[in-house]
């Protein structure tokens, strides 16, 4: 893979936040350009999981896998940094991968990110996880075929295959994160209640939502601001 530095250190945006623009521009703005953030219940069981993650006192023993925690994560070319939950190495038997320092043989990196939930309709949570990938191919010049979601509430892993679909889809979004941060807009709500009263950031959003008796006048009056 062939990689451009498209984005200077100072430029880079949190790779948390494609996650949230694919699920909602709004939602991403108040968080990464408004700096608000309120949490309930699911966001804090969701982070309790991650600080277990990245534990790095926390051990897992898996034959011919190298496990590493909290990987930092930067992509230039998507301007876009973070962390990875869990690295798998696994060891290569078709003469592929990447050397690591004090083992034999090569590696084929494979990004693990855990969620509290179960698997979702949308991209969110797989965008995110190829948006990790692209990082790692980037840092460690590789190819990432696959990578894989642990959804808590299931206890199971489900394995997305990054194709091209998929990857257009993260370069699509980083590119559209950057120029809403570069005009610094925080983009009015979209007509989506069902989904807005599951979110954490409902109360910041709207939150005169609970005095209106009527949600038709008051999206109404909002977007005619």
């Amino acid at each position: 893979m062939n990689y451009y530095n498209k984005y200077s250190e100072d430029q880079l945006l949190p790779l948390s936040g494609l996650q949230h623009i694919a699920f909602c521009e709004r939602q991403w703005a108040l968080i990464h350009i408004e700096q608000q953030w309120e949490e309930d219940g699911r966001t804090a069981e969701g982070r309790v999981m991650h600080e277990k993650v990245h534990d790095p006192e926390y051990k897992s023993y898996k034959p011919g896998v190298v496990v590493v925690r909290g990987m930092k994560l930067q992509s230039s070319s998507l301007g876009i940094y973070g962390v990875a939950d869990i690295v798998e190495f696994i060891k290569s038997e078709d003469g592929s991968g990447i050397v690591l320092p004090g083992k034999k043989g090569l590696y084929l990196p494979r990004p693990v990110e855990y969620k509290r939930g179960k698997s979702k309709k949308g991209d969110y949570d797989r965008i995110q996880l190829c948006a990790q990938a692209i990082c790692l191919e980037e840092m460690l010049q590789c190819y990432i075929e696959q990578a894989d979601l642990y959804y808590g509430e299931t206890r199971s892993r489900e394995t997305v295959l990054l194709d091209e679909q998929l990857r257009d889809e993260v370069k699509r979004l980083s590119e559209h994160m950057h120029s809403l941060y570069s005009e610094g807009i925080t983009p009015k709500p979209d007509k989506k209640l069902s989904l807005c009263k599951k979110c954490s950031m409902f109360n910041i959003c709207m939150p005169n939502m609970r005095t209106k008796t009527s949600v038709k006048n008051y999206w109404e009056e909002l977007l005619a601001e």
